[in-house]
């Protein structure tokens, strides 16, 4: 079982481009599963965590509901934002500048063989990193991703997540909204959720900006100590 990660930091990227890189890494692992498999060898198959910030883009998931997308055409482009229906599981989310947005492409067979429990896993990564921004986060009953006040009218969603999964390798994965720009959620219903809000961690502590390199650290930091893996 190999635990080390690929990581990589990519700044900030076209959604498409780096959703034909996630499909490119994704194909590896799986082409390495089946050769080892067909051959009857044991070579090591490969993980990666990819970082990175898109500009404004809508993504809606294969069992999402279009009419989720609250403006049409002509509207996304005086917003500079662009639409793609896409592979992974949930509903519509948005991605942009101040979000950190993270992909693991992952063997789980290299880690444990457990949907449920890995989803668990990257919500956790992301609770354990805002509390130490003192903002205390949970998980919302039957929604995936990361949420404050969960069960009061105030509830509001900090992380959206979804995911695909191939033969136990994953792709697609959170979305964390450190300085984003609250104002493009309004265009949609978020992970088709109605009538639960949206929030940024920099609203959650009244500053204007959070710096995100820290963030990163902290994600990165209980990231590999979750999946008790080494990030490389």
């Amino acid at each position: 079982m190999n635990k080390n990660i690929n990581f990589q930091e990519l700044g900030l990227r076209d959604y498409k481009e780096i959703w034909e890189y996630q499909e490119q890494l994704f194909k590896e692992i799986l082409d390495q599963k089946i050769s080892n498999r067909r051959e009857g060898t044991v070579e090591a198959t490969k993980n990666h965590l990819l970082f990175v910030e898109h500009p404004h883009v809508y993504t809606l998931g294969k069992s999402g509901d279009i009419s989720h997308l609250l403006i049409n055409e002509e509207q996304l482009k005086q917003k500079n934002a662009t639409f793609y229906k896409i592979n992974r599981g949930g509903d519509i989310t948005y991605h942009g500048p101040g979000q950190i947005v993270g992909y693991p492409i992952l063997d789980l067979e290299n880690f444990f063989s457990d949907i449920h429990k890995y989803l668990r896993l990257l919500e956790e990564t992301i609770i354990l990193t805002l509390e130490e921004y003192g903002v205390k986060a949970g998980r919302s009953k039957g929604e995936t991703g990361v949420w404050l006040d969960s069960e009061t009218p105030f509830a509001r969603k900090i992380c959206a997540m979804g995911v695909r999964a191939s033969r136990w390798v994953t792709m697609h994965g959170f979305a964390f909204n450190v300085n984003a720009d609250l104002g493009y959620f309004d265009n949609i219903v978020p992970c088709g959720i109605k009538g639960k809000a949206v929030t940024s961690l920099n609203v959650e502590l009244g500053v204007k900006e959070v710096p995100v390199d820290e963030v990163k650290q902290k994600i990165k930091k209980h990231f590999a100590a979750l999946f008790e893996a080494k990030l490389v």
